[in-house]
Formats: C-alpha cells, structure tokens, sequence
C-alpha cells in the first residue's frame, strides 16, 4: 500500500467571510465559501446570524451572541493564516463593533466590505442604528467597499440612478472613508451590467452582457467573495476586482433551477 503521507502537500491560501448563514444556500457563507472553494482558496467563516430564508423570502433572523462571534474569530485568526477577509450582513451594532475592534489589531488587513443592507426580497439586513457603527469603524479600516445601488445612496447621501451618479458615489465614499469602492450597477436599467471601480487615483468601468431575465439570488456576496479570494491568492486590488468580474460572467453562464428558483453556478 503506498504511504500517501509522503506525497508532497498541496497548499492554498486561506481567506475568511463573516457573514450570515442563508439556509437557502444563495447567499451568505454557504456562497462565499462555494466561491473561496471553486476559485482554489481555503474557506473559513465566521457566522454573524442564522436566517430563515429561501430566494423568496426571509422569514426569521437569529443574531448570534456577540461573545461567539469573537470566539469565531479569534479561533479562525489563532489557527490559519488568513490572507483576506470579507465582511457580509453583520445585522447588529453590537455585532459591527465586535469585528471592527477585532479586525483592527490585524496588520496589513485586506479587508472587503460588502454592506449588506438588505436582502433581495426586501427584508432589512443591517439595523439602522448599526449604520453608523459600519460607517465610523469598519469602512476606515477597508481595502475595498462594495455598495449596490441602494447601498451607494446610504453611503454617500443622494441618490445613485445612473451611471454618472456611480461615479459621483464613488468619490464621496473615497473621501469620506478612506477606501477604494466598487459601485455595483447589475440593477441599473442599461443595456450591459456596469460597475464603476475608483482607488483615489485609478478609475475604470467593468461592463458584461446582461443576463436577461436573470435575478439568482447571493450575486453581489459572490462577487465580494471572488475579490476576497484573488486577494488571497496575491492579485493586486484592481486586478483582483477585474478576475472577480470575470468569474461573475461565468457564474451568469452556469445558472442552474433548484425547484422553482435560480442559483448562481
């Protein structure tokens, strides 16, 4: 019988979503660890809250106690090399101060912040008094926010309806929290989906064939995922953010139906 322990090791990088579990398996980190795994990353995950939900509906929100929330966290970073993080629906300001004060004392964070706001179905993701938790403590601490259209409006105060607005979003974000920022665009009404990247010096528009027809649930978690996990693999931001773009069209393109709904490949 061959000694398989003298077979040479394969090593990946690790990469760590916090963020909440979706029993639907959409969104949240059963996506983001699906997305770590299919792009050659080690997965690990800190649960922020259980939900109750299916693409249609979120029916129940459990947060968990911020005491394991830290647990989560300090067993994660005491035991692998984390090379990038994503944050996801952190609900609570409770919740949103925990990370934040655990993810300070981390030197050189490449941190994505995805701000989850609310879900797809209408259902508040992030309680109002935890907004400004994110805004004051865990933006400034961010490579990278990653707002959609609704959360572009919140974060620079006006409304964000077309592709000139992206651009005027991103800016202010810039220069209010002191990180790059990806406006997502998939739901603006233009022929192509757009997203509109900006560094402070560098700024480009990624554009792809819009899927028609198309609304899987978890799309914009899998796109800050697959840019957590690019960073975890060495790729600078932007490049990072442009593989990311790239693996969203394949998603797009591998669509498959569980029972009534559409998932993201």
């Amino acid at each position: 019988m061959q000694d398989c322990s003298s077979q040479p090791q394969q090593r990946k990088p690790s990469a760590l979503t916090i963020a909440g579990s979706d029993c639907g398996g959409g969104a949240g980190v059963q996506a983001d660890l699906r997305v770590f795994n299919s792009l050659g990353v080690h997965g690990t995950s800190v649960v922020t809250c259980v939900t109750a939900q299916n693409p249609s509906v979120v029916t129940a929100i459990q947060p968990t106690k911020v005491s394991v929330v830290e647990a989560q966290l300090d067993a994660v970073f005491g035991g692998l090399p984390v090379r990038a993080v994503k944050t996801g629906m952190l609900f609570s300001r409770a919740t949103v101060d925990a990370v934040a004060k655990r993810l300070a004392k981390r030197r050189g964070l490449q941190l994505v912040v995805d701000p989850v706001m609310i879900s797809s179905s209408g259902t508040p993701l992030l309680k109002s008094n935890a907004e400004a938790a994110l805004a004051k403590r865990l933006l400034p601490l961010a490579m990278l926010v990653t707002p959609n259209l609704v959360e572009a409006t919140a974060l620079a105060g006006f409304s964000v309806e077309k592709p000139e607005d992206m651009r005027d979003a991103a800016r202010v974000i810039h220069e209010r929290f002191g990180c790059a920022v990806l406006v997502k665009g998939g739901h603006m009404k233009t022929i192509d989906a757009i997203d509109l990247f900006f560094d402070g010096k560098e700024e480009f528009l990624l554009s792809a064939p819009r899927a028609k027809r198309l609304s899987p649930p978890g799309t914009g978690c899998t796109y800050s995922a697959a840019i957590t996990a690019f960073l975890a693999k060495g790729e600078p931001l932007a490049k990072a953010v442009e593989l990311a773009k790239q693996h969203m069209v394949r998603a797009f393109s591998g669509v498959y139906r569980a029972g009534k709904h559409t998932f993201l490949g």
